[in-house]
């Protein structure tokens, strides 16, 4: 036996043990770098506001500690006012929900010729099997649900204690970033963070004008029906459906379908039609025209991203794609040589003219040729 082989054969022992220990240990991590990705956009988000404030003469921390307050007193008055009007109409619907099921089965016994009652309908619910299945499910689940909300809440806490750090020390941290690069790389790496500062807050930038065009749409929709709190209704819509990903839509089509429901059951398919038909627009036209403009990439890129962020990384992943990959095409685009396009009509989609034929006597050839036929 070679006197290589044995030392070959722990070398790939140690470099197979290696690789399953680093896929373990990824693994167990993915929660605390998706964490940190997240907190890191954060904290690009609000890198200018922060920027502003230190040059007027605030200290970083200081301000980063004001942006933040902002953000969250907003955040708090914004649910307590939703919570209230939200609360409100619960207990409304509630009231008048015997009304709404005695038009409901009016209605089914006009069209289906039947004899229900009200009481018969609420005895054949309250003894229902799947009603009590659900019943046990749901006071079985309650500790789970709670463990759900502290977990949320703690991921939370811990995005928003990196976003801080990543915030106030953010010439700190490129300092000690630059430390351990050459010079050249140093250039590289500076503009680098300062085009993801940029890509970052014309995404942000580009969602809050999203927001502003869906809330007033719906707030037209909601005014047009007199459903009631219109306004906070609109805001909703327009905040919700934007700055939450993926199911940010449909959170943000449900609670205006359940006031206008307390108005006129018909309402809720009005609203739901609205936010359905919307979305389509939203998706296909606003959102790809306005991300290419204020993130300069293409519309078909930026839908791209979105549905690979979102399969490699669900929510978070179509929330972070665009910014990423605008940070990542402006940023490579400095590498890229670029050349006049010559001039040829097949750069604007026509056809290449005949050799040694001008183009108006090809169009007065085309003309006698129709004259003849």
């Amino acid at each position: 036996m070679p006197g290589w082989l044995p030392r070959a054969m722990v070398l790939a022992l140690a470099l197979y043990g290696c690789f399953h220990l680093g896929s373990w240990a990824f693994l167990q991590l993915i929660g605390l770098l998706t964490n940190i990705l997240i907190a890191f956009f954060l904290a690009l988000a609000i890198e200018p506001a922060v920027s502003r404030m230190a040059e007027r003469g605030i200290r970083r921390g200081f301000a980063t500690f004001l942006v933040f307050i902002a953000v969250l007193i907003a955040s708090i008055g914004f649910v307590l006012l939703l919570g209230s009007m939200l609360a409100g109409q619960i207990v409304e619907m509630v009231e008048e929900f015997p009304k709404y099921l005695d038009s409901v089965i009016n209605w089914v016994n006009q069209t289906f010729r039947t004899e229900l009652s009200r009481v018969e309908v609420q005895d054949s619910l309250l003894h229902s099997d799947w009603l009590q299945r659900y019943v046990q499910n749901s006071a079985t689940g309650v500790l789970d649900v709670s463990t759900t909300v502290l977990g949320g809440l703690f991921r939370l806490l811990m995005i928003f204690l990196f976003s801080f750090y990543f915030a106030a020390d953010g010439p700190r941290l490129r300092r000690a970033l630059c430390s351990v690069l050459p010079p050249a790389r140093q250039v590289e790496v500076l503009r680098a963070w300062e085009i993801a500062v940029d890509k970052t807050g014309g995404y942000i930038y580009s969602r809050g004008l999203m927001a502003l065009i869906s809330g007033v749409a719906h707030y037209i929709l909601l005014m047009v029906l007199e459903v009631p709190y219109a306004p906070a209704l609109a805001v909703w819509v327009g905040l919700v459906s934007q700055f939450i990903p993926t199911i940010g839509t449909y959170l943000a089509g449900a609670l205006p379908m359940l006031i206008a429901f307390t108005v006129d059951p018909w309402y809720a398919l009005w609203v739901l039609g609205f936010v359905v038909v919307y979305q389509q627009f939203e998706n296909y036209a606003l959102q790809p025209k306005l991300t290419s403009r204020t993130v300069d990439i293409h519309p078909a890129v930026a839908f791209g991203s979105v549905v690979a962020g979102t399969a490699l990384m669900g929510a978070v992943g179509a929330l972070i794609a665009i910014p990423a990959v605008a940070t990542l095409q402006a940023f490579l685009g400095a590498y890229v040589k670029r050349y006049d396009v010559m001039d040829d009509p097949r750069v604007q989609g026509g056809r290449r003219a005949r050799r040694g034929e001008p183009v108006a006597s090809r169009i007065r050839r085309a003309v006698r040729s129709r004259a003849a036929g």
